[in-house]
């Protein structure tokens, strides 16, 4: 499996400077930035995203796969609805990868953030050395709880380990997966 990422309604896909504004609608929002780990503020203008998804494009090149950040674009508009990422969590010691998505509140009830991130996962299981993935939800988050669940992942606890703030832990590991949830990708997408 490679990059794009094809499900039925979405592409996970690398970040484009051209992405810029519909990026902006999702990490300029408050209602999105204001869950997200660590504690980031949101994005406030057009320059300063670009220089972000820039800066993502560059790290993007030298991230060691399944780690990186992708974009969530519909197939039948193209628009860019949000974003995943795998990175370490902290204290960063190579074992412990977490799974992040975030969507625009335009976006939001429709199954994108499930969608993409069992894509997403799918293809992190298709590397040898992952054998399993977390995602850090703030305990008032239902959304990204329930989106957690339907992911297939299972709640393993609560911490205060990561972010300097307490978080609800879910893990997942290649045995949940109930199914491949990725299509190929055709010849002239």
């Amino acid at each position: 499996m490679a990059f794009p990422l094809v499900t039925d309604r979405l592409l996970v896909r690398s970040w484009a400077l051209s992405d810029t504004e519909d990026a902006l609608a999702t990490y300029g929002v408050a209602d999105v930035t204001g869950w997200l780990t660590p504690a980031t503020d949101r994005i406030g203008d057009t320059a300063a995203m670009r220089s972000v998804l820039a800066a993502w494009a560059e790290a993007q090149v030298n991230a060691v796969p399944p780690r990186g950040r992708w974009a969530i674009a519909r197939r039948d508009v193209g628009t860019v609805v949000g974003g995943l990422a795998i990175r370490l969590l902290p204290p960063y010691n190579e074992d412990d990868l977490e799974i992040s998505f975030q969507l625009r509140p335009d976006a939001w009830g429709q199954g994108f953030a499930t969608e993409a991130a069992s894509a997403l996962i799918g293809w992190a299981f298709t590397h040898d050395d992952v054998e399993e993935l977390f995602a850090v939800v703030r305990p008032d988050n239902t959304a990204a709880i329930a989106a957690a669940r339907r992911l297939g992942m299972h709640w393993v606890g609560e911490t205060d380990k990561y972010y300097d703030r307490t978080l609800q832990i879910y893990r997942i590991r290649p045995g949940d997966l109930a199914v491949d949830p990725i299509i190929e990708l055709p010849d002239e997408v």
